[in-house]
């Protein structure tokens, strides 16, 4: 019997500000308020809201034989919290099913595992306390950003208690070998992975409204036809595409929706299974490992990393971030934290990538800037800002400890203009007290007698 696992990301990145060179210093908020709120209002609108009602329908319509399963970035969640919290009670709804499973991932969705081992693992275990706190599930699989794995990358996932992990099915790593079964970790086996069919998954994630496509229109009898045809021994077929996909990238116009209502019915009638992470994991065996030495993504043709670090822009503001990653584990102040979580996200990399004029509209879709280099010169402007910002709260060397002390005696110094720039206020709004009035009559000068008779007396 064939199982589908269905997993799907949900994020939503917090843009920048037009950041320029002369806020650097005088400006400490960097979020586009505006284009964040509005977005992820839209984007509620169209896809998690609906598209989270379809699937309560269907879990509770098929009680327990249709399961699908989630990674929410912690980014996601928090402008969830703040702008659209009905999408948060929308996703516990699904939770408490029970047939929804939740993984984990990093925090900020960055790419700190390919960086600092200890941010990265400092950044899962965030996310756990998140997926916990929203919907009362303490994660078992994990998911990187964007699918990234490696070889050492998944041992250090195994060494964080996981019981497995998803990633691309790449073909440079494949060869001749199938996504549709486990595999497990080269350095330690006991993490097992599952592999994305990235055929079947871009079928619907990308090519679902495409009307060039030979296959177009993709309808559930065709596509569970394919998995039908596939080699009876492979049993796993795994479905991971962007939660997005739903009326987002594929408007509720294309039929998308009424894709998804009809999948796991026809699905379940072809006697296909479907199963969470965690199930196909616990009820399959690896069939090998598989050797990941240079870390790969489920991203563009060549599934690598080079729609985040492959341009010496991208590469430079990597770098000068994660430079900063030894002096922030001495930082105490809650906003630097925050804003050196929102700095992290992979997105302010990918907005830098100049694949996108061989690689179509993909890399510019949601893109705020106009060029890569203004979202380099953008980023760069706030790093520095942060940059700054870092050093005057954790001074390591004299030159900085100048800087420190400088700051904070501008501070002072502003502190105290305002305190006077108030008082003066103050004295000019009091009520002036009135004038004593003099005697209109005049007092005529004592004549010489009169000084003589007094001072006889």
């Amino acid at each position: 019997m064939k199982t589908l696992c269905l997993y799907f990301q949900v994020h939503q990145p917090l843009r920048f500000k037009r950041y320029r060179f002369f806020n650097i210093g005088n400006d400490h908020y960097y979020y586009d308020d505006y284009s964040n709120e509005s977005i992820i209002q839209k984007v509620a609108e169209k896809c998690y809201l609906p598209a989270n009602n379809i699937l309560l329908e269907l879990l509770k319509k098929y009680k327990g034989q249709f399961k699908i399963a989630f990674s929410v970035s912690g980014v996601a969640l928090d402008q969830f919290e703040t702008y659209v919290p009905e999408v948060i009670h929308s996703f516990q709804k699904l939770a408490k099913t029970g047939y929804v499973e939740f993984l984990a991932e990093t925090n900020a969705h960055s790419l700190v595992s390919l960086s600092d081992k200890e941010e990265f693992m400092q950044q899962v275990k965030l996310h756990e306390e998140k997926i916990q706190k929203y919907f009362n599930k303490t994660p078992s699989v994990f998911r990187n950003t964007e699918l990234i794995y490696s070889d050492e990358i998944g041992e250090i996932v195994a060494e964080m208690g996981y019981d497995g992990m998803l990633t691309e099915g790449a073909k440079h790593i494949l060869g001749w070998k199938s996504p549709n079964f486990i595999y497990c970790n080269a350095i330690n086996p006991k993490l097992k992975l599952l592999l994305k069919n990235f055929k079947l998954s871009d079928d619907i994630a990308f090519r679902f409204s495409n009307q060039s496509w030979e296959e177009w229109p993709l309808t559930v009898e065709k596509f569970i036809s394919w998995i039908q045809n596939m080699p009876q021994k492979e049993e796993i077929i795994n479905l991971f595409m962007d939660y997005e996909t739903f009326g987002e990238h594929q408007w509720a116009d294309t039929g998308i929706f009424e894709f998804l209502k009809a999948l796991p019915g026809f699905a379940l009638q072809q006697n296909f299974q479907f199963g969470t992470p965690s199930e196909v994991i616990k009820n399959h065996q690896p069939v090998s490992a598989i050797h990941v030495p240079y870390p790969i993504s489920w991203a563009d043709e060549e599934r690598d990393l080079t729609a985040w670090l492959g341009n010496a822009m991208q590469n430079e503001a990597f770098e000068k971030l994660y430079e900063l990653s030894e002096k922030i584990k001495l930082c105490k102040d809650e906003n630097l934290l925050k804003d050196w979580e929102y700095l992290q996200t992979s997105d302010h990399l990918y907005y830098m990538c100049t694949k996108f004029f061989s690689d179509g509209e993909v890399h510019s879709y949601f893109n705020p800037y106009e060029s890569p280099y203004d979202a380099f010169i953008n980023y760069m402007n706030v790093l520095s800002d942060f940059s700054i910002r870092l050093d005057a709260a954790i001074p390591e060397t004299e030159r900085d400890k100048k800087v420190a002390f400088l700051s904070s005696k501008v501070k002072e110094q502003e502190a105290l203009i305002k305190k006077y720039k108030e008082e003066i206020e103050l004295i000019k709004k009091q009520k002036p007290k009135p004038k004593r009035k003099t005697s209109s009559i005049s007092k005529k000068p004592a004549t010489r007698n009169q000084k003589l008779s007094s001072s006889i007396k």
